[in-house]
Order: C-alpha cells, then sequence, then structure tokens
C-alpha cells in the first residue's frame, strides 16, 4: 500500500480533466444557481480507481466513461464540469454537506440510499471476483473462496456483497473467507498484486479491463447484477439529470458511448427515485 501513497492519502483532490466541450454560447442553464454548490458548476465527485469507467491516466487527467457522461450532462444543462476526487466512504456525507452536487462514481442503486437521496439510475453492473494471473487456485465461483482472504473497497455495495459471499461459503460448509477492506479499489488491487490477498471483487468492467491488460485473471462475473446510479441532494438537478440522459438516448450519444465501452445502458426509463 505504500507504493500507492497519493491514493491511500488523499481524501479530497481536484482532477485535472480532459478538454470536453463546454455548452455553447447562449445557452440556457437548465438548473438554478441556488441548488448548485458553485454557480454555473455541475460538481461532480468521483474515485476515479475503476478503470476503464473512471481513472486517472499517465498525465494526471481524469479519464473513463463516467468522466465523459458526467461532462456531457453538464454540457446539456448549460454548466461547466468539475470532478472533485474523493474516498467513497466520503461521498454521501459530502453529497449532504454540500460539498458536491452529485456523485458520479458508479454508485450501485439500493433502496436504502434511495431513501438518502435522489438516484437516476443510468447503467447496469455485476461484480467480478479477480485473482492472479493464470488462476493458480482454479476458482471458477464463490465456494472457491473458502478460506482465502478477498479484497475490496469499504463502505460501498461490493463490501457489503463480499460478506453475503461469505455467508454463502459458510452455508455450504466451507470456512469462511477473510474479508479485507481498503480505501479504495486501486489499492486493494495493489493488495492481490503483492499478496497480501488472495481475490478482489470489483464490478465486472474493471475485472475485465485488468484481465484485458494481464494484470489479473477475472475468475467470476456477473454476480449481484445491480444498476448503477447518480445521487444528488437536489431533485431539481436529478430531474434535470433524468432529461438529460433521456435526451442523450434519443440523439444515440448515450447509446454510442457505453457501446464504446462495452456497458450494458439502463433499459427503462430515467427516472427519478429518492425521498420527495
Amino acid at each position: 500500500m505504500r507504493t500507492l501513497p497519493a491514493l491511500a492519502g488523499a481524501l479530497l483532490l481536484a482532477l485535472a480533466a480532459p478538454a470536453f466541450a463546454q455548452a455553447p454560447a447562449g445557452c440556457t442553464q437548465a438548473v438554478p444557481n441556488a441548488e448548485l454548490v458553485t454557480p454555473g458548476t455541475l460538481t461532480l465527485s468521483t474515485n476515479p480507481t475503476l478503470p476503464p469507467m473512471q481513472f486517472v491516466d499517465s498525465t494526471g487527467a481524469l479519464r473513463g466513461m463516467r468522466v465523459e457522461l458526467g461532462a456531457e450532462i453538464a454540457k446539456r444543462l448549460c454548466l461547466k464540469v468539475e470532478n472533485v476526487r474523493v474516498e467513497f466512504a466520503a461521498m454521501i456525507p459530502g453529497l449532504v454537506a454540500r460539498r458536491w452536487d452529485m456523485i458520479n462514481t458508479g454508485m450501485f442503486f439500493t433502496e436504502e440510499r434511495a431513501r438518502l437521496m435522489q438516484l437516476v439510475r443510468y447503467e447496469q453492473q455485476a461484480i467480478s471476483i479477480s485473482v492472479p494471473r493464470g488462476n493458480p487456485r482454479k476458482i471458477t465461483g464463490v465456494q472457491d473462496l473458502a478460506g482465502l482472504s478477498i479484497g475490496v473497497e469499504q463502505g460501498g455495495f461490493e463490501y457489503n456483497r463480499a460478506l453475503d459471499i461469505v455467508k454463502q461459503v459458510q452455508a455450504a460448509g466451507g470456512a469462511a473467507p477473510t474479508v479485507r477492506a481498503f480505501d479504495n479499489f486501486a489499492i486493494s488491487f495493489q493488495a492481490l498484486r503483492v499478496g497480501q490477498v488472495e481475490a478482489a471483487i470489483s464490478i465486472d468492467s474493471t475485472g475485465k479491463e485488468y484481465e484485458t491488460r494481464g494484470d489479473f485473471t477475472r475468475a467470476v462475473s456477473g454476480l449481484f447484477p445491480t444498476p448503477i446510479a447518480f445521487g444528488a441532494r437536489s431533485r431539481i438537478l436529478a430531474e434535470a439529470v433524468a432529461k438529460a440522459l433521456a435526451e442523450m438516448k434519443a440523439d444515440g450519444f448515450y447509446t454510442q458511448l457505453l457501446a464504446r465501452y462495452g456497458v450494458r445502458g439502463w433499459d427503462e426509463a430515467f427516472t427519478v427515485v429518492g425521498p420527495n
């Protein structure tokens, strides 16, 4: 973990981003400034440790499908975009405290979260289990994790599903796996790389990306399929985001973007789910 001090130590950091197209001159702002942290700006929180969905490239720029999608939403709302990097555990408290306008980090939809904030589902994901290259332990299912150590990001959907896996293994008579929680996914995969854990949990897209790079083998995929959602404090903002997504789907931007990253989109209408 000491090899990744920037990832482990930084809680809150403004991120450099590539030059996405901004809203055209004369565009009418779709969200009142009273609903925004910074007037005229859509401030997004992200945890860029999940390539290819959100990550920092070798130049320090923020990249990925969700980064591009967030920038396009801001453009269509006639707003500038600002990305703030923060560990996931701080995102919901920061949203409530008006540190950012919207969570854009690939947050899984849950009913509990829908009671805390305004959610807009836009993507389908599931969970993968990655192991060292070549899969030396021949893991093909969750029961093969009996007695092993599993790395995962703390505080999120994936962590809770890791605990579910422990219960599944025990229910089948296997020794309980040990779940080790890390600040973010990058550190979890670093722990897998150096042998501190024997498997790592992430979303399917990231497990596939690491396998394509030749870094790890994706032993299991497609677990716990669940929609991904944006999370906003303001219902007015969330409704504007849902409208922008519908426009993107209608003109092809949304479908083409997700297809380029091999991601399944949300098949139903874009709606806001949250407290009234």
